[in-house]
């Protein structure tokens, strides 16, 4: 009998009322605004109320490179959830929101898979509460702002030449990534080259995952930088008196929105930023909520822990004073024997030789996350097609490592399967053995910073840059911004920016091709290799076989 799919399973699920979810956590149902039956998002006044409260444990869920085999990190993620709830802790997980550019796309659903996952999945993974929509709508009022601004006399003298602000929207279009607006005559201004960013890379979508409250929000997008003069002095969005009605499309946004796993344990889905792109975890807003409210919090960071694992230490959890307790690293023996050298079709064979080689990718990102002072776990997210000889092979190279290896089955079995990884989780986190200390200090220079992660993360022999970019980042530090850590921009696939690069390569540099300052987030981005911040589709899009059936109900999506 053939396994149902995810979207099909979702579908069957015996959801709860959403204020049930809420009451599970202590939320009355008064400080939960619904969005139907089986969403809410928790109201800022409840939040307020929540500040002298004890923190529960972080925890925090990675993955080695991601690969076309699959790892499963948001499905680990949520049956790690389930399995602390039932061996009888009280948890709840955060993670992302869904953005329609991959759904669209090639990656499809955001919401976990099989027995493991957040519902409901159809909406989470469409216009959910409609975030995405408030962020984008923010972000390209600023920017229409500012070309009005300058079609009315330009008062604060901007140069047009040094407009830094594009536009974004939550599709992924190659077309837009590089373009002249304001053609067609004096009535639709002055002509300039721009271009369009997806809306996870929005620096909007970033302030709002790292604001604490609506005050914090209005400042972080008042401290954004739109341009410069032709003197090079900074114009900020509060010049341009955007940051109140900004403000104001964000203020539902910036409430959490609460779901629920097939389960019943609570979810908390917030905020999406790309972690290829930018900093890939969900709001401080949500994760500090949710640790008031629970005694275990298990999020994760995007894509491998080169990328979304290093920003979730030295950026969320600098940022919001956070600190995990516990790191879970999920592999698969499908992705170890794709880094050891095996295609994709060719996966189902029996290859313990090949699932040895591809460790070393795993090795690099459990030194990598111990590096952070805090201890590590790894989850074997199992598939049919794995043998015993080869999850043994696994099991032997992490036991090596001085770590543990945790075979789970939370796809096939929902909580249950995790029960195993659950409890040594629990008692890791109960021992307190973290010391968490960030990669580098606030006060080292910004390019020191970047070499810093490319040597320490990536295994890198040095970073190339252009004295033009070296010189912005020693302009930035004069004008007050060195002490900002930085966001690294470059492929998903590879510790290198070369994404044929599995395994856990060496010998090769890292090209730094631009540098972005995102003063209202507080980062800097550094873009490296051939990385775009506004994706394109692939040849056959996922949207070709998305479409509705002869019920209404929504087919192809995940």
């Amino acid at each position: 009998m053939a396994h149902k799919t995810d979207i099909e399973i979702a579908r069957a699920a015996c959801k709860k009322p959403i204020r049930d979810i809420g009451a599970s956590l202590g939320i009355p149902e008064a400080h939960l605004v619904p969005y139907g039956h089986d969403k809410a998002k928790i109201s800022a006044d409840f939040i307020r109320s929540l500040g002298d409260r004890p923190n529960g444990k972080l925890i925090l869920v990675t993955a080695v490179n991601p690969t076309p085999a699959g790892e499963g990190k948001t499905t680990t993620t949520v049956g790690l959830g389930d399995g602390l709830n039932r061996i009888g802790k009280r948890a709840a997980i955060c993670i992302r929101e869904a953005s329609l550019g991959p759904c669209f796309g090639v990656k499809g659903g955001a919401a976990g898979g099989g027995f493991a996952q957040v519902v409901p999945m159809e909406e989470m993974n469409l216009h959910f509460t409609g975030d995405f929509h408030a962020i984008t709508a923010a972000h390209n009022l600023l920017a229409a702002m500012i070309d009005n601004h300058i079609y009315w006399g330009n008062a604060l003298e901007i140069d047009q030449r040094r407009v830094v602000w594009r536009r974004v929207m939550d599709m992924n279009d190659r077309a837009l990534r590089d373009m002249v607006t304001s053609l067609g005559g004096v009535a639709n201004g002055f002509p300039r080259q721009t271009g369009f960013d997806i809306t996870v890379a929005s620096e909007v979508m970033a302030i709002l995952c790292l604001a604490r409250d609506l005050d914090d929000l209005q400042r972080r997008l008042g401290d954004i930088i739109v341009g410069y003069t032709r003197d090079r002095a900074p114009v900020f969005c509060r010049d341009i008196k955007a940051d109140g009605a900004m403000t104001v499309l964000l203020k539902e946004a910036m409430q959490p929105n609460l779901v629920q796993t097939l389960e019943h344990t609570p979810a908390f889905v917030h905020g999406g930023p790309f972690a290829n792109i930018a900093h890939g975890c969900n709001s401080v807003v949500a994760t500090t909520t949710a640790l008031k409210l629970a005694d275990y919090v298990v999020t994760e960071a995007g894509f491998g822990a080169d990328l979304g694992a290093e920003k979730f230490m030295n950026i969320k959890c600098r940022k919001a004073g956070l600190a995990p307790a516990v790191v879970v690293i999920v592999a698969t023996v499908r992705a170890m024997k794709m880094n050891g050298g095996v295609a994709k079709a060719d996966l189902g064979a029996e290859d313990v030789a090949a699932v040895t080689a591809g460790c070393a990718n795993l090795g690099r990102h459990i030194e990598n996350m111990s590096g952070f002072g805090v201890p590590v776990v790894v989850a074997i997210n199992h598939f049919a097609t794995d043998t015993d000889a080869e999850i043994a092979a696994l099991q032997a190279y992490v036991e090596h490592q001085e770590s543990t290896a945790i075979l789970c089955r939370h796809w096939e079995k929902g909580g249950a399967g995790a029960e195993d990884l659950a409890r040594r989780v629990a008692e890791i986190a109960d021992a307190g053995a973290a010391d968490f200390t960030p990669l580098y200090p606030d006060d080292m220079p910004l390019f020191e910073k970047i070499e810093t992660i490319a040597k320490r993360i990536y295994r890198a022999d040095g970073v190339q840059a252009a004295p033009a970019i070296r010189d912005q980042l020693c302009a930035w530090e004069q004008a007050g911004h060195g002490n900002l850590p930085v966001c690294m921009a470059k492929t998903q696939y590879s510790f290198s920016t070369d994404p044929a690069l599995r395994g856990a390569p060496t010998g090769f540099t890292v090209p730094l091709r631009e540098v972005r300052l995102s003063a209202g987030a507080g980062f800097v981005v550094a873009i490296c290799g051939e990385i775009m911040t506004m994706p394109g589709l692939p040849r056959v899009p996922a949207a070709e076989t998305i479409g509705l059936n002869d019920l209404g109900q929504i087919e192809g999506l995940f």
